[in-house]
């Protein structure tokens, strides 16, 4: 048996102020520029990591250009010497939200020869949503002239036990702390401390008779992804590209083999899943008759269009329901569907903006790891963990070239 979480060299920033180096990841806020255009304010040119990410939200407005400039300040933060390196070590991370939900992880890296992101992977790391292929060339363009990944994507374990993530934050006074402060833009806190490279083992997820008993089957299936798809998807498609032109030796160790993520366990009482919401513009009331007419079951989902709410009938199945969800909506000509973390902000949107607002059902985590199991991936964008303030911000780095 092997551990599926390695550690790195992990760079993070000195002499900066931490509050404005941390930001929210690049995939939230998708429809809502004024959130970007007030943490721009707050950070106010000051050194942050809102410099070395693409937010989604603006895809589409002079690309190249940004992606340059994030590729430039990459190299300039390195000349200059903003980061300093925690070798060979892993981090262990307590996030405490606005609403005093906290949650643990564990920083490290994953090999991308362990991760397969096609629908019925059978690899040590495997996908919960099904990938969008057109969002992987914008996230290319950027990691192909990178020198650096600073990571959004959490992975889950299924450790009922505790017995990794758990037991080492109950020994956390015995850590070095690397940090600790408040996140900006009503993200709570957080904390970080260095763990030395023989303290994380998660190879007894590997036990045939645990396994037996949770799922009924042995598998090599450790790490599901819980946040981050199209960016580790990235990551391996970097790498399935980079590696043609490598020799054995000089694949074996490459940097951009590996990738930074944080791993939590999904038993946690600290992760928490949330629907992601459907907004399509372009729709108005005969879409909703559409939706009624299309789907069926005996769980009712709220639809806000024009103001007005309406129910209409779904799968009792969540998984299924989110499925023949966004079926229907992709069978639709005409509209285009963004997606959503928390309801308060998709009715805030449908106010602004128009369109038809569905209010998603919500996955029950317990059975995340049996449904990929015997189904493959989940509809795409079928739960977050957390609200859009409770994502991962960026903090931690690591070079790639």
């Amino acid at each position: 048996m092997r551990n599926a979480l390695l550690p790195a060299d992990i760079l993070l920033p000195q002499n900066v102020d931490m509050s404005k180096w941390a930001v929210v990841s690049c995939d939230q806020f998708t429809s809502e520029p004024k959130y970007w255009q007030a943490l721009a304010d707050y950070v106010g040119g000051e050194k942050s990591t809102l410099d070395l990410i693409f937010p989604e939200v603006y895809l589409g407005d002079n690309d190249e250009a940004r992606i340059a400039k994030i590729n430039a300040t990459m190299e300039d933060y390195l000349f200059e010497g903003v980061f300093k390196t925690i070798k060979n070590s892993y981090v262990l991370v307590e996030r405490t939200t606005a609403s005093g939900v906290k949650r643990v992880g564990i920083i490290g890296a994953v090999d991308l020869e362990d991760f397969d992101f096609t629908a019925n992977a059978k690899s040590v790391i495997r996908p919960t949503e099904g990938v969008v292929p057109s969002r992987i060339p914008p996230r290319l363009k950027i990691r192909e002239n990178a020198s650096l990944e600073l990571p959004h994507i959490m992975l889950l374990v299924d450790d009922p036990d505790g017995s990794v993530i758990e037991k080492l934050y109950s020994e956390k006074d015995k850590f070095e702390k690397l940090y600790d402060f408040e996140l900006n833009m009503g993200g709570g806190s957080v904390k970080g401390y260095r763990v030395d490279a023989d303290s994380v083992n998660f190879s007894r997820l590997w036990d045939e008779d645990e396994q037996m008993q949770k799922y009924g089957e042995k598998t090599n299936f450790i790490l599901a992804v819980g946040d981050g798809n199209h960016s580790l998807a990235t990551a391996k498609t970097y790498w399935d590209n980079l590696k043609k032109n490598l020799s054995d030796s000089e694949r074996e160790n490459h940097p951009a083999r590996f990738a930074l993520v944080e791993v939590n366990n999904v038993r946690s009482e600290g992760i928490i899943f949330e629907p992601i919401h459907r907004i399509v513009f372009g729709a108005g009331e005969e879409f909703v008759e559409y939706l009624k007419s299309s789907l069926s079951g005996d769980l009712k989902v709220k639809v806000v269009c024009s103001g007005k709410e309406t129910y209409i009938n779904v799968p009792s199945l969540t998984p299924l329901a989110i499925l023949e969800i966004q079926k229907a909506i992709d069978a639709y000509k005409g509209v285009e569907c963004d997606y959503i973390h928390g309801e308060e902000h998709l009715l805030a949107i449908e106010k602004e903006k128009g369109g038809v607002a569905i209010v998603m059902p919500k996955i029950e985590k317990g059975d995340l790891f049996k449904y990929v199991l015997k189904n493959g991936v989940l509809s795409r964008k079928a739960f977050s963990m957390g609200e859009a303030e409770e994502k991962r911000y960026y903090i931690e780095a690591r070079k790639i070239k």
